[in-house]
Formats: C-alpha cells, sequence, structure tokens
C-alpha cells in the first residue's frame, strides 16, 4: 500500500484528533474548567474524528481478511460515527455524565486503541515507523 492522499488525509486527521483529544478532555477536569476551550477543542475533535471516520471508508486492504477490501478495523467506523451521535444526543437531554463517559471511550477505544493496531508491523502506519528498524535489526 502506498501513500495516497486519502490516506494522508485520513492519517493527518487521525493524528490531529489524538492531539487534541486530550485537550478536549483536560478542559473540563479539575478546579479551573474552561468551558470555551473544551468546546472548541471538543467541535474540532469531533470533526477530526469524523473526517477519519469517512475517509477510512475509501481505504481498502485486500492483503489482510477483508470482505471487498473492508477488515474487522472499518467496523470503528460505524462505532465512531454512533458514538459521536450518542454523545450529542446525551448532551441534548442534559445527561453530562453519559456525554462524558461516551467521549472518553470513543478518545481511548478509536484514537489510542486503533492508533496502536495501526502500528503493527504489517500495517501501511507500521511499515513507515518500524520498517527500517526491522530490516536492519531482525534476520531475513
Amino acid at each position: 500500500m502506498q501513500l495516497t492522499p486519502v490516506i494522508a488525509l485520513h492519517m493527518g486527521a487521525a493524528l490531529a484528533a489524538l492531539a487534541i483529544g486530550p485537550v478536549a478532555l483536560w478542559a473540563r477536569k479539575g478546579a479551573t474548567q474552561r468551558p470555551r476551550l473544551h468546546r472548541m477543542a471538543g467541535y474540532t475533535w469531533v470533526v477530526l474524528m469524523v473526517v477519519t471516520a469517512v475517509s477510512a471508508l475509501f481505504i481498502r486492504d485486500f492483503q489482510l481478511p477483508n470482505i471487498a477490501g473492508y477488515t474487522p478495523i472499518h467496523l470503528l467506523v460505524p462505532f465512531t460515527l454512533f458514538s459521536l451521535c450518542g454523545a450529542f444526543w446525551f448532551l441534548a437531554r442534559k445527561n453530562i455524565v453519559g456525554h462524558r463517559k461516551t467521549m472518553q471511550q470513543l478518545y481511548f477505544g478509536a484514537c489510542v486503541g486503533a492508533g496502536v493496531f495501526t502500528l503493527l508491523p504489517g500495517r501501511y502506519l507500521g511499515q513507515l515507523v518500524w520498517g527500517q528498524w526491522l530490516a536492519a535489526y531482525l534476520p531475513a
């Protein structure tokens, strides 16, 4: 697999979401709360997650076990989109605890969890990160 514009968009949005997520989560923690920062970072994070999820639909991998090019990691697409809708549904009903839990689970599941999965040596990003190291230090 090579770096295409869709993959670049997907990786850029995912890495930006990984970076901005803690800001959104942190802005509502502790004694000093920052609601404007939380809202700004939160909406930015949501847009980045939607871009990441939708762009993933255009990335297919026929080397891993798949159905029409969609691998098991593509199950994160509906999970992400439904979770984002659920988080806003909780907000509309003033259920802050439900909103918080949904967003935290989505951050750690879809950003951190999926990020770790993409670093496996057989994945594209894993090959970029580990490829040279593995080639240099592991016997052929």
